[in-house]
């Protein structure tokens, strides 16, 4: 929603497209990625990703940050088709921008999702499997309070690939009786999602003030996962046990895990990895190749205490 280099996760990736022919080939290099979301640490990680593998191929590559304004995306995409773009990368839930999407479709202009999102008009979205992910986390966190305790989530609906993490993690805990969330929480990310997350944990906190009475805290990414532990220690409730999981493992996720704290587990995403397969994606677009799976999810893993050390 943070650079994470996993030697268990850089794997060959066989993009399933089948050749139609190059006559679909664009006669332009340029290439645009567009985004509202280039404050967060894995958006930052899939465009360097991306802007490595673009080199050699001689491609333009123009990044564009419309600082968390979705609607502004509509607008770059359009840019990008008067620019000529030989593809558009979209890092933003594609069902928020379909008229930028329909007018790239008009020019014959390729779109690649970059832990987008799947519609029509996007040929293929490079992405990890957010299902399986908060499958993870969440089941992480009924084995730790034994199938029992009082649970605060971090959520974001509003982006597909973060949406569907809450939706998992909703159903395991709704599937364990003696767990309750307590606060479904959707902090504000135009910071990233710290401050705002430490700020709502603290009125989560102040709320529930008893010791046990609130046992887990179950975040989608990262970033409120940081701001609930630092809620937590500035409450002198850190001795609570209460469990942390976030989702992307970016490196300050890591530290804190490797400390010993509260904060206990992260789902790691090769975004790197991310960032390359979105590359070839496009190169095999440009090149008039057509997707056999308008699907393609990098590989991940879960970063506990007794693994963070091992990753690069």
């Amino acid at each position: 929603m943070p650079r994470t280099r996993l030697a268990t996760l850089v794997l060959p990736l066989v993009l399933p497209f089948t050749l139609l022919g190059t006559s679909a080939a664009l006669a332009t290099d340029k290439v645009t990625v567009i985004t509202p979301y280039l404050s967060q640490p894995g958006t930052q990680f899939y465009v360097e990703g991306f802007e490595a593998a673009a080199e050699g191929r001689d491609w333009n590559v123009n990044v564009v940050d419309t600082a968390g304004d979705v609607a502004a995306v509509i607008s770059r995409i359009e840019d990008a088709v008067t620019a000529d773009s030989a593809a558009i990368v979209i890092n933003v839930d594609p069902a928020q921008v379909g008229a930028g999407l329909a007018l790239a479709g008009e020019a014959g202009i390729p779109v690649i999702g970059m832990d987008a999102g799947s519609h029509p008009d996007v040929a293929v979205n490079v992405t990890s499997n957010g299902y399986a992910m908060a499958a993870e986390t969440a089941g992480y966190v009924v084995d730790r309070l034994d199938g029992e305790g009082r649970v605060v989530m971090f959520v974001f609906d509003a982006f597909p690939p973060v949406q569907v993490r809450g939706v998992i993690a909703d159903a395991i805990f709704a599937n364990t009786p003696d767990i309750e969330v307590i606060e479904r929480i959707t902090p504000d990310v135009a910071d990233g999602g710290i401050a705002d997350a430490r700020a709502r944990m603290e009125a989560v906190l102040a709320a529930n003030p008893d010791t046990g009475s609130i046992a887990a805290v179950w975040s989608a990414w990262d970033q409120p996962a940081l701001g609930a532990l630092q809620a937590i220690e500035a409450a002198d409730r850190a001795d609570e046990g209460i469990v942390i999981t976030g989702m992307d493992a970016n490196p300050e996720a890591r530290a804190a895990i490797a400390a010993g704290g509260n904060l206990e587990a992260s789902m790691a995403q090769d975004f790197a990895g991310i960032g390359r397969a979105a590359a070839e994606a496009v190169a095999r677009a440009i090149a008039g190749e057509e997707a056999v799976s308008r699907v393609v999810n990098v590989p991940t893993v879960l970063v506990t205490r007794a693994n963070v050390d091992t990753l690069d």
